[in-house]
């Protein structure tokens, strides 16, 4: 089962943040098999959240995920969204044809309104500017709840427009950039 886990910074917590990278590589390096993307959204240079695409037996699986991460244990992040997910293009981040660095990379996460209608649950046109697609679900993937994209494009506004407009209660769009250990 595919989870999008997105842990977002506490405000003040940049110093105990970047203290605690390398338990949090060494932590997410346990779990590189099941990795489908990861990366840290920003603003400028300053991290304001990580965000990790896995593929995990069970919500159980994906809960301890989430919550036994190193910074998520030593207060470095306010709250978490952790759902289900669905990989529509079928990929890792690592197989993006767009490589790891060209362009500007963001994070776009529409939450439904609740009303049980589900939308964009087809990949969008654009196909090769997609990094990650898919809907966001309740744990038994019984219902819709949103969708999450990773995304190049060329500003914000541009990559909120992978989802349809006015079907949403809200939709964020962060910078972001492919994660892991620097080379």
């Amino acid at each position: 089962m595919e989870f999008l886990c997105y842990h977002r910074d506490r405000p003040g917590s940049m110093a105990l943040r970047d203290e605690l990278l390398e338990e949090h590589w060494s932590y997410m390096d346990g779990y590189a098999k099941e990795m489908i993307a990861r990366g840290p959204t920003l603003v400028g240079d300053t991290a304001t959240g990580s965000v990790h695409i896995v593929d995990v037996p069970d919500p159980a699986a994906a809960r301890a995920f989430a919550f036994d991460e190193p910074g998520y244990q030593a207060g470095v992040y306010r709250d978490v969204l952790l759902r289900r997910w669905r990989n529509a293009l079928g990929r890792t981040m690592w197989e993006f044809p767009g490589g790891p660095t060209d362009g500007n990379r963001y994070l776009v996460l529409g939450l439904g309104v609740g009303d049980g209608r589900a939308v964009d649950l087809e990949v969008p046109p654009g196909r090769d500017e997609l990094i990650a697609y898919g809907p966001l679900l309740s744990d038994d993937g019984a219902t819709w709840l949103g969708t999450a994209a990773l995304v190049r494009a060329p500003d914000a506004d541009a990559a909120r427009a992978v989802l349809t407009q006015g079907r949403y209660a809200g939709v964020e769009v962060h910078h972001w950039q492919f994660g892991g250990r620097s080379s």
